[in-house]
């Protein structure tokens, strides 16, 4: 599990008076910076191999400036070419989102998905979910 903390700014506050729905996924993307070095350890996109291809997110519960967030990111499964992401989002405790993204192991060179090597498959195990890792 990779755990994250983001401070809510002014900016990302809506008329509603609670962070912007568009600011979620932004804040999820934040999240994965762990598996991303995974893949490309200096995060250079010379040799970027991370491609989103769906993106999920459950609004559950309203996000407000003034208390920072919290957010677990875990590996929920992990395909030949393709891994799905979970993502939980919490303030004070409380689960406010979850989500879900599908990455494909990119080949920028070919334009065209790779197996995942062997290696990265098993560093990926390690941040798989565990039924105790639950909660803000």
């Amino acid at each position: 599990m990779f755990t994250t903390v983001i401070t809510p700014r002014v900016s990302e506050t809506d008329g509603m008076g609670h962070i912007n729905n568009t600011v979620i996924p932004i804040w999820f993307e934040a999240g994965r910076k762990g598996i991303f070095k995974i893949f490309t350890p200096t995060l250079s996109f010379d040799n970027w191999r991370c491609v989103v291809v769906n993106l999920n997110v459950d609004y559950l519960n309203e996000i407000h400036y003034g208390q920072d967030v919290t957010i677990h990111t875990y590996i929920k499964e992990i395909g030949n070419s393709s891994y799905i992401i979970e993502e939980e989002m919490y303030q004070n405790n409380q689960l406010c989102s979850k989500g879900t993204a599908t990455y494909v192991n990119f080949n920028k060179k070919t334009k065209k998905s790779e197996l995942i090597p062997e290696e990265l498959r098993q560093q990926l195990e390690k941040h798989k979910k565990n039924n105790e890792e639950v909660g803000g």
